[in-house]
């Protein structure tokens, strides 16, 4: 998610600013913006989309004699990917500015509290809150000021501060969200990441939680934000590459990107669903009430992973909203006769939005009079362009090629969408709405909570199934899909070959593969259809398959079937497809780690494939 770059110092600040962001860029924006200071004041730059945009606006200021500035690259939560909403934000005298990473979740409050005392809003982002916020408190004392405004705050940030009257100083604070400070002889930094600062040092400190501190070229002070104690910081010599450096630690981009999904969930519904009221908005996909109420159909189209979301995707609408849902394979979908019209909703679901089987998909169903939405990771992609509407899932950016934090924004993407729908066209009640989007909030913290101890009891499950040839993966209802996912993940990174399957469909086939060498995992969660699943495992059982049960924690009978079993918290039913995604995609990494293949980069498979 958004990247940040500051710096003090003797050099020239602009192209410092504008490398930063380019070594950022992996972390997603959808605009940027740079300020800096010249003659006493502050000169600020901002513009959406790509950084290029920003570095052709400040081409001919690219040698100003400027040695402190910010820099910022925007992924929109609050307030559309717009100029006006790109950082940085100023308070009303225009002498003080804050790039800022994170959600302030109390920023409604804040707003209405800082506009009744006389303050002029200019965006429609948080960020603005905290601008105005300092600005409310400053008498002199710039840090002071930093401190008593982030006390009345409530959420995560990462931020830096400059101010007018104080010309080489920049305030950076954290809670959260990561803050990196680098350290240089006659020179400091500040960044979101440590890429960002390799091409100047490889001295930097690490804030933690509710630290700030004051940069000045030749010193650095670090600070409490709570009681403003000064605190010693251990300064650490970086000796990754920046590639490596990336993965924040993580062995392999892929398992970063495991654990990056509690906050994928987050930023994806964040800003569009209030959790104490459960009310959702969703002025992206820009169609009526009365056009969403006319739809008599829905049509979703997506490739590979995206096409296992999609088919969670029908189990939640035709549940709750009440519409028939068809859901095709896109390389399907284009050669076949369609039967859509103005009456029918085309969703679209791709990472990078410009999958080519896809994008032609909806180029078809345009041509038929069907509305499209899109449901995408990348801002301006093609599909985004194309759509009448767009869900932005703010995943950030996915450099394992196996999709991991990507589908479970878009399943947090659809079922907001889901409520949405059951909203506008009656089909649910408000309470119901309302308890389904808490419980939506809510699985992100779950999933944070659980995810090392699943990765610790996998790690020592898989040492008895990592050499297998086989695996089959099998559940029911919601969890269908995630066995296709799970079997699809496998088969990507560790060359198994494995294959999903509903669960009750075993008898019509792939029954007779079970045999005690071939293993079998099963989604048992206490739902629904809980007995059937327990039956169709009785079936595998009697034939002696290696059973592997992911199941609900108190479900006793699970161990009369086997001694290898995942437990996991209960939660709602239909949001178990997020939950039980997740031991489904570690599964597949700890096997893939454990034989030694390229989890990053899989043989044969690209990213985004943008040819058909």
């Amino acid at each position: 998610m958004c990247g940040i770059v500051g710096y003090t110092g003797s050099r020239r600040v602009v192209p410092i600013l504008l490398e930063g962001l380019r070594r950022l860029e992996y972390r997603g924006y959808d605009s940027a913006g740079l300020v800096y200071f010249y003659e006493n004041r502050l000169v600020k730059y901002r513009a959406q989309g790509k950084l290029d945009n920003l570095a052709a606006v400040v081409d001919e200021h690219i040698g100003v004699s400027s040695f402190c500035g910010l820099g910022h690259t925007r992924w929109a939560t609050h307030g559309a990917p717009t100029e006006n909403n790109a950082h940085p934000h100023s308070d009303c005298s225009g002498e003080l500015v804050v790039v800022h990473n994170g959600i302030i979740e109390n920023y409604g409050a804040l707003r209405k509290e800082l506009q009744e005392e006389g303050h002029r809003f200019s965006s429609d982002t948080d960020t603005e809150v905290l601008a105005h916020l300092i600005e409310e408190y400053l008498e002199g004392d710039l840090p002071a000021a930093v401190r008593k405004a982030l006390s009345r705050v409530e959420g995560s940030y990462a931020i830096g501060v400059l101010w007018a009257k104080e010309p080489q100083t920049i305030v950076a604070a954290r809670n959260h969200s990561p803050l990196v400070i680098g350290v240089d002889d006659g020179a400091s930094f500040i960044a979101s990441d440590i890429p960002a600062l390799l091409p100047y040092t490889r001295k930097v400190v690490f804030l933690d939680d509710l630290e700030m501190a004051v940069l000045r070229p030749d010193a650095i002070d670090f600070q409490s934000i709570d009681d403003g104690a000064f605190l010693d910081k251990e300064v650490v010599t970086i000796d990754w590459s920046a590639s490596m450096s990336e993965k924040s630690g993580y062995k392999h981009f892929m398992l970063k990107e495991i654990f990056e999904q509690p906050e994928a969930i987050i930023n994806t519904v964040s800003g569009r669903i209030t959790p104490d009221t459960g009310e959702i908005d969703l002025p992206e996909i820009r169609l009526s009430d009365s056009e969403l109420q006319a739809i008599e159909r829905i049509a979703i189209v997506a490739c590979g992973t995206s096409w296992h979301a999609a088919l969670v995707a029908k189990y939640w609408i035709e549940k709750w909203v009440g519409i028939p849902v068809e859901v095709d394979i896109a390389s399907e979908f284009r050669y076949r006769r369609l039967l859509l019209n103005d009456r029918v909703l085309t969703i679209a679901i791709s990472q990078s939005g410009e999958t080519a089987d896809t994008l032609a998909g909806i180029r078809r169903a345009a041509e038929l009079g069907s509305r499209i939405i899109t449901i995408c990771n990348v801002v301006g992609s093609t599909m985004t362009r194309e759509a009448d509407g767009v869900i932005y899932t703010h995943a950030g950016p996915e450099i394992g090629v196996a999709s991991t934090k990507a589908f479970t924004s878009q399943l947090a993407a659809l079922f907001l969408l889901t409520l949405y729908l059951a909203r506008v066209r009656g089909a649910a009640e408000a309470q119901q709405i309302k308890e389904l989007g808490q419980a939506l909030v809510g699985i992100a913290e779950i999933i944070e909570t659980e995810l090392p101890r699943i990765q610790q009891e996998l790690r020592e499950l898989i040492e008895r199934y990592y050499d297998s040839r086989d695996f089959l993966f099998v559940g029911r209802g919601h969890n269908f899909p995630i066995a296709l996912e799970g079997a699809l993940k496998l088969k990507e990174i560790s060359y198994i070959h494995a294959e999903g399957y509903a669960a009750g469909e075993l008898k019509h086939g792939p029954i007779a593969l079970i045999d005690k060498d071939m293993p079998v995992l099963a989604m048992v969660p206490r739902d629904s259809v809980y007995q059937k699943t327990i039956s169709n495992v009785e079936e595998i059982k009697a034939r002696q398959g290696r059973l592997l049960l992911i199941g609900t924690q108190g479900d006793e009978h699970l161990a009369t079937l086997t001694g290898d079993i995942l437990y996991l918290p209960q939660v709602h039913e239909d949001l178990n497809p997020l939950l039980y995604t997740i031991p489904a995609q570690l599964l597949a990494y700890e096997i893939a780690n454990r034989r030694g293949c390229d989890v990053d980069q899989p043989r044969n498979l690209a990213k985004s494939v943008t040819v058909e």
